[in-house]
């Protein structure tokens, strides 16, 4: 966490900022407290947006629909105010670091840790597809590893820039298009299965410590998407391996329910006798 800059707004609603978490194309991220002692994070939208009267009534309605997603793996919208000059949101604050920060600073996760994220990402999908939404934006930096399990953040919130916010006439992007599913790129119809390619991205990212479709350019990323087969690496072995490439197929139809996906990575019962490999080293841990 950084320190508010001069700029930074000190109090948004009924929270007081304590500091900036980030900033993205949507907006810039606090940690804030009620009056209460709650700890919250809170998103507040870029000042554009804000003047932009599709944009919040997007906002409205994903900050609705938002509010419905529950389960143990996402992270809960607790207060917003999508009327105000500047609108926000706050969800439950989670202490954990975002995935890319942490294979970033420490590599690739070991393949234990990379079941038990695809496991909690997966029934965090689950949870969001039994309300009929979709998130649409799943990739490492939406996702943050909490040491209880890992955390989807950002559903639905980021969905109200759609139609705002596109590709530059630099070929430069807002978002990240190497976890967007092809059928999404293409402008087609976009239901849960894409959520399922997104998520197989991720899990091939944190268990290579690259992603899948490597490319310089947003251009070259949407191409390699909807055309290229994934380059998974050789860390990504066995069961693993081949449950990420399903999630990875261009085809929408041939790719698992988040449901199947949390039956085949539930932890297997160790023998009888048998010592957990992981003691008491955190379950993030990659060495």
């Amino acid at each position: 966490m950084d320190p508010l800059g001069a700029d930074d707004p000190q109090v948004i609603g009924a929270y007081r900022l304590l500091g900036r978490l980030g900033s993205g194309g949507m907006g810039r991220v606090f940690v804030g407290r009620s009056a209460g002692g709650r700890t919250v994070a809170v998103k507040v939208v870029h000042a554009h947006f804000a003047m932009d009267e599709e944009f919040r009534a997007r906002f409205r309605r994903e900050v609705d629909a938002a509010r419905r997603v529950g389960g143990a793996f996402t992270a809960p919208v607790l207060d917003a105010d999508p009327e105000a000059r500047i609108p926000w949101v706050a969800t439950g604050y989670v202490a954990g670091p975002p995935l890319n920060q942490a294979v970033s600073d420490e590599g690739p996760l070991p393949e234990s840790a990379v079941r038990a994220l695809g496991a909690g990402l997966a029934e965090a999908l689950a949870a969001v597809h039994a309300l009929g939404l979709v998130h649409r934006d799943v990739k490492p930096s939406n996702v943050l590893l909490a040491l209880d399990g890992p955390r989807l953040i950002d559903f639905g919130i980021a969905r109200a820039t759609e139609g705002t916010v596109s590709l530059t006439s630099t070929g430069a992007s807002i978002g990240s298009p190497g976890y967007m599913a092809p059928e999404q790129i293409l402008g087609e119809g976009v239901e849960g299965a894409a959520d399922v390619f997104s998520l197989g991205a991720v899990l091939a990212y944190a268990a290579t410590g690259k992603p899948p479709f490597p490319g310089d350019t947003s251009a070259a990323l949407l191409y390699k998407v909807v055309h290229d087969e994934p380059k998974l690496g050789p860390e990504l072995t066995g069961e693993l391996r081949d449950l990420v490439a399903a999630c990875l197929a261009k085809n929408p139809a041939d790719r698992p329910t988040p449901e199947r996906i949390v039956r085949r990575l539930a932890p297997r019962t160790a023998p009888r006798g048998s010592r957990g490999r992981a003691g008491c080293r955190g379950r993030w841990s990659s060495g």
